[in-house]
């Protein structure tokens, strides 16, 4: 019932997040997590960081993390925010960076929190229609709009744009933010931090959730000018100064500074994703050149909802959207070993 709800909240369709089953034995390839445990030292971290100082507020300002962060990337202190996971950094950036007056420009095809973002903002959009194979439309995405939000790697594709392409985009919007989110850019994507330097409208925004298996935690960051990072903190502390809490903080410094975790882990992934491809590939379905935890795939002839209600019923979980572009694709996380041949073998009685 909507009666006591706001104006401003009565037509915004929220976000709707991958299936969390509270019951049954699935294989969860829906949400794009990690299948891997964090790092040992994450473990010792937030162990030594409970007790009686959970008292206390933590730092707001999230300084042990972000000079983690920015040394391993090459940043000032100053160059790096923090956040409640990258969604929150996001939210943040559309009410620091984006005005009404101006259309917010991104994919058609992309992460759909985008949209969800400018409805309860008060943004305008336009999302630009997909090339025929998927590829982003980076020419529409080049001046006459307020502000640029690309998915490098895409989601749900997994496609990815060199940097040369970013550098395109940045060259074109020279007076507008231009958003690189790079929630999967460890699976074989191209940073575009090191553009950062150049570039001051350039705001990259990455995540603990999937390459450092800290999804359960919410931790992400966002990399950018100094400026622009006033300006998260603006957004930020006009709504709640402590949004990263203090177990969350120490778990995901020494997940960064655990690097030769972290590039096992990686490595694991992406050998596995190629694998399955080629499988996948060999069994007649199309899959779409991934550098992400994950990979779009369909069947020629077959319905992706039948796909997805097949799986479902055979114990995995994978993610379907009702769009008309992509009505027969479906997006499959990468799990184990394992548990990607249970996929395989799964799909292959469906066709």
């Amino acid at each position: 019932m909507k009666r006591y709800w706001s104006k401003h909240i009565q037509n915004v369709v929220p976000y709707t997040p991958g299936e969390q089953p509270r019951e049954g034995n699935f294989i969860k390839l829906n949400t794009n997590e990690c299948p891997y445990p964090p790092s040992p030292k994450v473990m010792e971290a937030i162990r030594a960081a409970g007790g009686e100082g959970l008292r206390l507020y933590p730092d707001p300002e999230c300084l042990d993390l972000r000079t983690a962060i920015a040394q391993r990337e090459g940043l000032d202190v100053n160059q790096v925010f923090c956040g409640n996971g990258s969604d929150e950094i996001l939210a943040f950036a559309f009410q620091a960076f984006f005005d009404p007056d101006r259309e917010v420009v991104f994919p058609r095809i992309t992460y759909s929190f985008y949209p969800v973002y400018t409805d309860f903002f008060g943004l305008n959009r336009r999302e630009v229609p997909m090339n025929s194979d998927f590829t982003d439309p980076i020419e529409l995405l080049c001046g006459n709009n307020g502000g640029v939000v690309l998915a490098n790697p895409n989601a749900p594709t997994g496609i990815a744009v060199g940097l040369d392409t970013v550098e395109k985009l940045l060259k074109a919007n020279p007076d507008v933010v231009v958003i690189v989110d790079e929630a999967y850019v460890d699976f074989g994507a191209d940073s575009a931090v090191g553009l950062i330097s150049r570039y001051p409208n350039l705001l990259v925004v990455q995540t603990a959730s999937k390459s450092r298996a800290l999804a359960g935690l919410r931790v992400g960051w966002a990399m950018g000018n100094a400026g622009l990072i006033d300006g998260l903190r603006c957004v930020r502390d006009s709504i709640n100064s402590y949004t990263v809490d203090r177990l969350a903080q120490a778990g995901a410094a020494a997940a960064i500074r655990d690097e030769a975790y972290f590039q096992s882990v990686r490595r694991r992934v992406i050998d596995t994703r190629r694998r399955t491809e080629q499988t996948l590939k060999e069994k007649g379905f199309t899959v779409l050149p991934s550098q992400a935890n994950f990979l779009f795939v369909s069947y020629p002839g077959r319905d992706g909802r039948a796909l997805l209600d097949g799986l479902r019923e055979r114990g995995l979980l994978v993610r379907w959207w009702d769009r008309p572009e992509i009505r027969d694709w479906l997006r499959i996380s990468v799990g184990t070993d394992q548990e990607m041949e249970a996929l395989t073998a799964a799909l292959e009685e469906l066709v």
